[in-house]
């Protein structure tokens, strides 16, 4: 005999950044007390398998679980070693076990909220929309989902595509080695070929550091070359000999201008990378998610759209010309990094980043390029109907 599906006021399919944050924002407004929420996610989230990293001014609300906080960075090449202009921003590394287990152990306590752990197979669109998983289904007025759209694994669309991937190691020496109170926010003396490529170091301590080998390139490297630059980073730069890497990690976030949002719907809002959360070119989520999980509840109460003023068209325009230099001129990477880091100050590339600049602010940091190659791409991406209809 089948059961009757149990039916939720919303679902929320994913529990990464974007859905926690957007739980917890559930969570802690007393609009959603008497709402039943389910979150999914094939996951059991018990281990550390990513790290973010995120600028913010004054006290965070994650300062609390945040594994290190700094004050001082420097963007470095060949020639400089820049201090870094960062005002009133500190720059602050959260490991995702430390938020999955604080996320959890606050919903968990809610008695509206239901977590399950299976994958979700299906969500079927419509008035009380159907989540088939493994082995149950659910039901729920509107669903939040995570999972990023087919279509766009397709490439059969005009839409840009970069991927932003990385390897990191966290290493331990057996002698003092960094400043804890500093961190590298980009290095590029060590690169992959003529590519925007780049390393980041994250010293938790004068013998502990996250050192992170970064590429923005259209194709990924193989596994073993990560390991090279790695290597070579570590014992070349640093000029470290003798270290243990005691974690590793890895991933790969797409950096496009592939319409995400357009692909909510009446009943099923996309969140996260599915729902154009991640900035384009630069690919930080984390505040990101937590900005945007506070719109939708603020949507949701007052009746709106809960995906309305998610992103601003001035800024995608910003990101498309700049994904379209970084494809087609890839070699530039340092180059354009170079003139952004060292002809601005800090603080202003970060409102920048976060979309909370004025026009004026914007025209000083695109007056930071050399003109020609952006040229181009504005024309490029001009032409491409579907990518302006995007917009």
């Amino acid at each position: 005999m089948k059961t009757t599906p149990e039916v939720f006021d919303f679902a929320i399919v994913g529990a990464g950044a974007a859905g926690l944050h957007l739980a917890q924002a559930m969570m802690e407004d007393s609009f959603f007390r008497n709402k039943k929420i389910l979150i999914i996610d094939k996951a059991a989230k018990d281990v550390n398998d990513k790290t973010w990293c995120y600028w913010e001014t004054g006290k965070g609300k994650w300062d609390k679980i945040a594994h290190k906080i700094w004050e001082k960075g420097y963007f470095v090449t060949n020639n400089r070693y820049q201090l870094l202009e960062m005002g009133p921003f500190k720059y602050k590394m959260l490991r995702a076990i430390d938020f999955y287990n604080h996320a959890k152990q606050q919903i968990l306590l809610q008695a509206n909220f239901k977590w399950v752990q299976e994958e979700v197979l299906n969500i079927v669109d419509g008035a009380n929309v159907k989540i088939e998983c493994e082995k149950h289904s659910f039901q729920a007025i509107h669903v939040f989902d995570s999972r990023i759209d087919k279509e766009f694994f397709q490439n059969k669309d005009s839409s840009i595509r970069i991927l932003q991937h990385f390897k990191g190691w966290m290493i331990e020496t057996v002698s003092d080695v960094f400043n804890p109170d500093e961190f590298v926010m980009m290095d590029f003396r060590l690169k992959w070929k003529e590519s925007a490529s780049f390393t980041y170091v994250l010293p938790t301590s004068k013998r502990k550091a996250l050192v992170e080998f970064t590429l923005f390139t259209p194709e990924l490297i193989n596994d073993a070359d990560y390991d090279l630059m790695l290597k070579s980073y570590v014992e070349n730069i640093l000029k470290v000999k003798d270290y243990k890497i005691t974690e590793v990690e890895q991933g790969v976030i797409p950096m496009t201008n592939y319409p995400f949002h357009k692909k909510s719907s009446a009943y099923i809002t996309k969140i996260g990378t599915a729902g154009s959360w991640v900035k384009p070119s630069s690919g930080y989520s984390f505040k990101n998610s937590e900005r945007f999980a506070a719109k939708v509840v603020s949507n949701i109460k007052n009746g709106r759209v809960p995906s309305k003023g998610i992103g601003t068209n001035r800024h995608r325009k910003y990101d498309s010309i700049f994904l379209d230099v970084l494809k087609n001129k890839n070699e530039l990477g340092e180059k354009i990094f170079t003139a952004m880091y060292l002809k601005n100050p800090a603080y202003r590339i970060f409102r920048f980043l976060d979309e909370k600049t004025t026009l004026a602010e914007d025209l000083k940091i695109i007056a930071s390029f050399e003109s020609a190659p952006f040229i181009a791409s504005f024309f490029n991406v001009v032409k491409k109907s579907k990518i302006v209809s995007g917009f």
